[in-house]
């Protein structure tokens, strides 16, 4: 019999949800490779997905625990599309603030890591350099299975509540967001794609008057540097441009200033946003670096597992091919990876894998030891039994949602949920 217990089946950590998370990534490589693989199974891997989602969601006996989650939730996203506004401004003024002329003359910054990666495809097997250049894995990816990793509560395989770990991730994603806004508007540094903003954007190829004043008369002499220096104050005369275009954006036209529109470049401000996309200078720390090192840090304290390697591995293969198609300045990558994993760690509080029913079984224990003790001596079962559902129930969280508000409750979060992940991934699909 004990040989018998011996070999009783053990659980592998990550078999479950990350072994479907590596196999989606699996699968939706082969449309570089196998194409036409790619389109049966893709669409039969995500029905089976879905339905079984959609199954176990029926069934999920934690909504009590999703309810306080809720406003938490709603209000991480709310501040995260207001950091996604705010950086998009800022990526488009800072692309527009110094004109094409600049951008044409730019030229980008040495780039240690670039070079690193150069001279190892002149020494690396080619079919090993084929590898680091391949797009595995996107941004598109690690927001799947961040998704994965979200809806794996119902299969019980991370800690309830499941918006508390949406919510972390969220909050966290927009202060990031913030923070590198914050960085990459301090100080403009020219694109490691000297191109990129003459095919992408129409915007006036001069400076802005805030540029010529304080910057474009002394960028050349350093003797003028120094002067500026000595005075601390701008003292060079302005060239003379045409004057900027105002369009007509009603109570939105302060933006002009910042956005810098041409004529025919758009009717609204929002349409200058929305062609923002990743700017054309150096954006300091790289974005998609920072939703790739979220995602693999929830990953690893949620789930764990043999699955947490190899997303790490897929991290640094992301972080090489950004440097490798320059996309990014190798600080960019570097400073993203960080700075994620701290910022991961700074917001424990909103939700952790920590187990805490067992904390407050602990301390009810200790609350009525005494209690039990004295029954015990009395040879009071009764009472002993009692104690003993006290600290059990302790560990429990009370249910205090009817049958229908559960389910109104349970319908409006998977609705709200499953439209925001089909937009989220509708506009990354392209990586």
């Amino acid at each position: 019999m004990a040989a018998d217990k011996s070999k009783r089946f053990v659980p592998v950590p990550g078999l479950g949800t990350g072994t479907v998370a590596i196999a989606y990534v699996c699968v939706d490589y082969l449309q570089h490779v196998r194409p036409t693989w790619h389109d049966r199974l893709m669409p039969a891997l995500w029905a089976v997905l879905v339905l079984a989602t959609v199954f176990r969601l029926i069934f999920y006996r934690h909504w009590a625990k999703e309810l306080p989650a809720a406003l938490p939730f709603l209000g991480s996203v709310v501040f995260l599309l207001l950091a996604f506004l705010f950086e998009a401004l800022s990526v488009r003024f800072v692309t527009a603030v110094l004109g094409l002329d600049w951008h044409r003359s730019a030229d980008p910054l040495p780039d240690t890591g670039q070079w690193l990666l150069l001279a190892l495809n002149e020494m690396l097997p080619e079919a090993l350099v084929s590898l680091l250049r391949a797009h595995i894995i996107t941004l598109h990816h690690y927001l799947v299975i961040f998704v994965m990793l979200g809806f794996s509560v119902t299969f019980g395989s991370i800690k309830a509540p499941g918006l508390g770990f949406a919510a972390r991730y969220i909050f966290t994603m927009a202060v990031g967001r913030l923070l590198r806004t914050f960085t990459f508007i301090a100080t403009i540094l020219p694109s490691p794609r000297p191109w990129c903003a003459l095919v992408r954007y129409r915007i006036p190829n001069y400076p802005h008057p805030w540029v010529q004043k304080y910057y474009e008369p002394y960028t050349s002499d350093s003797d003028a540097i120094s002067r500026l220096l000595q005075l601390d104050s701008a003292y060079a005369e302005a060239k003379v441009y045409p004057v900027e275009f105002v369009p007509d954006w009603g109570k939105m036209s302060f933006l002009a200033n910042m956005l810098r529109p041409n004529v025919g470049e758009g009717s609204t401000w929002y349409q200058l946003l929305k062609r923002a996309s990743g700017g054309c200078n150096d954006l300091m720390y790289s974005g998609h670096m920072l939703v790739a090192v979220l995602t693999a840090m929830a990953w690893t304290e949620a789930y764990g597992g043999w699955t947490s390697a190899i997303l790490w591995i897929f991290v640094l293969h992301s972080a090489q091919r950004e440097i490798r198609e320059r996309h990014h300045y190798s600080v960019d990558c570097i400073v993203a990876i960080y700075v994620g994993i701290l910022l991961w760690r700074a917001t424990g509080f909103i939700w952790s894998a920590k187990d805490t029913s067992k904390a407050r079984r602990a301390a009810k224990f200790d609350e009525v030891r005494t209690r039990l003790t004295q029954s015990a001596k009395d040879s009071d079962i009764d009472q002993i039994r009692k104690i003993l559902e006290e600290v059990e129930t302790a560990g429990q969280d009370k249910e205090t949602l009817s049958k229908k508000a559960v389910i109104l409750f349970g319908s409006c979060v998977v609705l709200f949920t499953f439209t925001c992940v089909v937009l989220a991934l509708t506009l990354t699909t392209d990586g």
